[in-house]
């Protein structure tokens, strides 16, 4: 299935539409773009081949030189109006498919106006188009590749298969965005217990309102925090209810505790 199909006119920057296939080949794969006189073999039905193609295609490139509205026959007609003029047919089927139209003005050719299309296909006036100047092919070829591969997961997966690599700016864009985000992990992550380095493991508490337990015991917090009177029981232990900013300690030995007034 072509992801960019190459639409253009016979007698309007026909050599054009071919540079133009060759690079969008080489970047995004021979198999990934079609035009009619490469990609329709020997013996094959051309209407069934050039409709089956428009509707599998991600991109139509309307490729339009300064002849692309010029009458061609007799009559002085455009060659738009007539309903089987294949460059009509091939922009009719991509707009009602879904495609993305890319009007590609060549040298001098104007922006189209709707008055100068057939309601069929007006909507092409409103796309929005790219240039090529032939004294600055080369630039913008490449600026017609990367805009494409920005289009669609599709076609960047295509390019990036065929060694593409995105320009520097998009490059350090990205790496900028990766630290942003790493930034916003590491601001939301303010303190606590537990590992985020790798893969999450431990107890994280983050902000914690209230106490904090993670044994398998239970939990027993006092409603005020101050010395309170001893409890005590026979032979047991004494206990107070303090505040505690220190450390914690247990020792089994009773012989160490010392209470006040008590030898």
């Amino acid at each position: 299935m072509p992801l960019v199909f190459v639409n253009y006119r016979t007698n309007d920057e026909e050599a054009t539409a071919t540079l133009v296939d060759r690079e969008l080949s080489r970047v995004f794969g021979d198999e990934n773009v079609f035009r009619a006189s490469k990609s329709i073999g020997m013996g094959s039905r051309f209407p069934q081949e050039l409709l089956t193609a428009v509707r599998r295609s991600t991109v139509l490139l309307a490729v339009i030189g300064p002849r692309w509205l010029k009458p061609a026959g007799p009559g002085g007609r455009s060659p738009l109006e007539d309903e089987n003029d294949w460059t009509r047919r091939e922009i009719h089927e991509a707009l009602e498919t879904g495609a993305i139209v890319i009007p590609l003005l060549v040298g001098g050719a104007q922006r189209l106006r709707h008055e100068e299309l057939p309601v069929e296909i007006a909507d092409l006036a409103e796309c929005q188009y790219r240039r090529l100047n032939h004294r600055n092919a080369d630039a913008d070829l490449k600026t017609l590749t990367d805009d494409l591969v920005k289009l669609s997961p599709e076609l960047a997966a295509a390019a990036r298969s065929n060694g593409y690599q995105a320009p520097a700016e998009d490059q350090a864009a990205e790496v900028g965005e990766a630290r942003v985000k790493a930034q916003v992990i590491k601001h939301r992550q303010r303190g606590g217990i537990g590992n985020l380095d790798g893969d999450f493991s431990g107890t994280l508490v983050n902000e914690p309102q209230g106490p904090v337990h993670t044994g398998s015991g239970h939990l027993y917090q006092a409603r005020e925090q101050h010395i309170g009177p001893r409890m005590s029981s026979d032979g047991g232990a004494v206990n107070y209810v303090v505040d505690n900013h220190g450390n914690v300690g247990q020792d089994s030995g009773w012989d160490r505790l010392r209470v006040d007034g008590q030898r």
